[in-house]
């Protein structure tokens, strides 16, 4: 988005097949993940992993890999569904939007046709989600072993890895990293694996620091954001303190701070001014208040409810 608002003429395409190329790139991502961990990329960060639905007990090591049938089926769910979804949603804002704006009436049978189908997606969506609901509580409370319509029509269901899968993982990429190869061809394919292993793996360690600051310019660049910042700093900067000591009558601040700036003895009853932070006798600083409104020394307008009387430890 960045290089096609950038430069639309050369990386305006990339806008355009961004949902085809993102779609390529997750599945080769999944692909992966699915033969060398039997999970997707997500479920492998939670140290998760695919197994058949009708196993029981032991289940196979998680390099193993998922049966050829299942592996298929996992990867198409994994990718087609949100695909199509996705060009699902924008298709039904597309028209919408063309229906909200068109003048003419409905002339033709495919115009009636989308119509109804504009009128029925939102109870599509709704069973839609509410399948994945009701499948989720079912889960939560017990009843299946499924918490996705997704796993269950790929006929899987997830598990937490064991010793010997970490372990077995763990020895796969180091056999790896350390094998020698002598022809080209197994070199190239060594080298792309390599490639790909290590991609996958900067990708899973640097999730969650990615999420965050996805996340984080997400809040900063949202207009709701933007709109806080531009009220804080369209306030007007305060005017730097104005100094009265050039004028005949204001108060100068003596040398040692136990002395009243007013009558320039040892300060009783101590009292703060808020607006400025000096402090006076309470006797002298209320009766210049009262009658000059603003602080001797800096010239802030101060009134009464701004002396704040202080207390030493000892009383």
């Amino acid at each position: 988005q960045v290089l096609a608002e950038s430069n639309p003429g050369r990386y305006g395409f990339l806008w355009h097949w961004f949902d085809e190329i993102y779609l390529l790139l997750d599945l080769l991502l999944q692909q992966h993940y699915l033969g060398s961990c039997s999970a997707s990329f997500s479920e492998n960060f939670y140290s998760l992993k695919r197994v058949p639905t009708g196993e029981h007990g032991q289940h196979a090591l998680a390099t193993a890999g998922l049966p050829k049938r299942l592996h298929c089926k996992s990867l198409l769910l994994l990718i087609l569904v949100p695909y199509l979804k996705g060009k699902l949603e924008k298709l039904v804002s597309s028209l919408r939007e063309e229906d909200e704006y068109s003048i003419h009436p409905p002339s033709s049978a495919w115009k009636r046709f989308y119509r109804a189908f504009l009128a029925a997606y939102p109870f599509i969506n709704m069973a839609w989600e509410g399948w994945f609901l009701i499948q989720q509580l079912c889960y939560i409370l017990g009843k299946v072993q499924h918490h996705s319509p997704l796993l269950r029509l790929a006929g899987v269901h997830l598990v937490r890895l064991t010793a010997e899968d970490i372990q077995a993982l763990e020895k796969k990429l180091a056999g790896a990293t350390s094998s020698q190869t002598h022809s080209i061809k197994t070199q190239v394919q060594s080298a792309v694996r390599k490639a790909l292993g290590g991609i996958a793996f900067s990708l899973s360690t640097g999730l969650s620091v990615s999420v965050f600051f996805l996340q984080f310019l997400d809040w900063w660049y949202s207009s709701e954001n933007q709109e806080t910042i531009k009220s804080l700093t369209a306030l007007p900067t305060p005017p730097p303190p104005v100094h009265l000591d050039h004028e005949a009558g204001s108060a100068l601040l003596p040398k040692l701070k136990t002395v009243c700036p007013l009558c320039r003895k040892i300060r009783v009853n101590a009292t703060a001014v808020s607006t400025s932070g000096f402090v006076f006798c309470y006797r002298c600083v209320y009766s210049y208040v009262k009658t000059h409104q603003h602080c001797p020394i800096t010239g802030y307008a101060t009134e009464l409810q701004h002396l704040v009387k202080l207390y030493s430890p000892e009383s």
